[in-house]
């Protein structure tokens, strides 16, 4: 074993119903409850697990005095099994609402400082229509492209600048981005008229991930200004985690788009430091694949948002 087999040919031999009891398996514990909960009996379960091991070239499980203990590859293709399993659900879904004549579903995903242009214009679509499913994933521009290279995505609010392949996705400018600087209501500077950034560089900053957009705009601002970066930042991808962090410690600071910023002004989250940034940040983008056609409710996105019909955003 362990000669990874083509894609088609495990295409071919693949079936739903191996993909059923890997779940099974590691739902139950034990290849008796799996082969019960896929209705169908104990050495049946057992040829099928030599089938999928067959298929895929590599063992899946050891046999152990307890029982089966799924391997590395094991846990990697159950993972993907659930992942196929959710899939189908969401087609189900999608396919009796688009029966029924609602609305259909929308998975988008959006980095953090577009968010709260994405839920304005979200909201105004579920006025229009109210039947329809949206599935919202907010993370990095690095991994809304991968989710997004993977089918998971219809759209994706975020910068393809990261990406090594940037000729693969449609992009159409929604907004350039501006930034401010934000600390908890309490910080020692709060009060202040104007803040120079070496000022903070004494502070811990909150700050996004190494190489990140936003990470290496404030680099550059410290690089520019002569001064150190910050040493021990706390590192986070995370709006909620960011804001959670400058809640608890009065001192800490952030750097967030402008939107996120008045957004969490407006409910006393936060303040935004009176500070000038030098370096301008990139524009969001409306990304989509350009080697797939938009779904209905993707393109009545679009429309929302003001942007180019459908068959112009595939053919930019």
């Amino acid at each position: 074993m362990n000669t990874l087999p083509p894609l088609a040919s495990i295409v071919s031999r693949l079936r739903l119903k191996h993909l059923q009891l890997l779940i099974a398996l590691d739902d139950c514990g034990t290849v008796l409850k799996a082969a019960e909960v896929v209705s169908i009996s104990q050495p049946g379960a057992t040829k099928a697990i030599q089938e999928m091991e067959s298929t895929l070239g590599t063992l899946l499980f050891l046999r152990t005095k307890r029982g089966l203990a799924p391997t590395d590859v094991g846990r990697c293709v159950i993972r993907y099994a659930r992942l196929i399993q959710t899939d189908l659900k969401h087609l189900r879904e999608e396919m009796a609402d688009i029966l029924q004549g609602h609305g259909g579903r929308l998975s988008i995903g959006v980095i953090m400082g577009a968010v709260p242009l994405l839920t304005e214009v979200l909201s105004a679509m579920l006025e229009k229509q109210a039947e329809l499913s949206i599935e919202l994933v907010e993370d990095t521009s690095e991994r809304l492209l991968k989710l997004l290279d993977q089918g998971r995505l219809d759209l994706a609010i975020c910068r393809t600048s990261i990406s090594q392949h940037p000729e693969l996705y449609n992009a159409q400018v929604i907004q350039d981005e501006t930034l401010a600087v934000v600390a908890n209501r309490r910080h020692p500077l709060a009060a202040t008229q104007t803040v120079q950034l070496s000022e903070l560089a004494r502070y811990r900053w909150v700050v996004y991930s190494a190489n990140m957009p936003m990470r290496l705009l404030l680099e550059r601002e410290f690089h520019d200004a002569g001064l150190q970066f910050p040493v021990n930042p706390v590192a986070t991808t995370s709006a909620f985690a960011t804001l959670s962090m400058l809640q608890k410690n009065p001192t800490m600071v952030a750097l967030v788009s402008t939107d996120v910023a008045e957004f969490c002004t407006s409910f006393g989250i936060v303040c935004i430091l009176p500070m000038q940034l030098k370096s301008q940040s990139e524009s969001y983008f409306l990304v989509s694949r350009r080697d797939r056609k938009l779904t209905p409710v993707a393109q009545l996105f679009t429309e929302e948002l003001g942007l180019a019909p459908a068959s112009d955003l595939q053919a930019l």
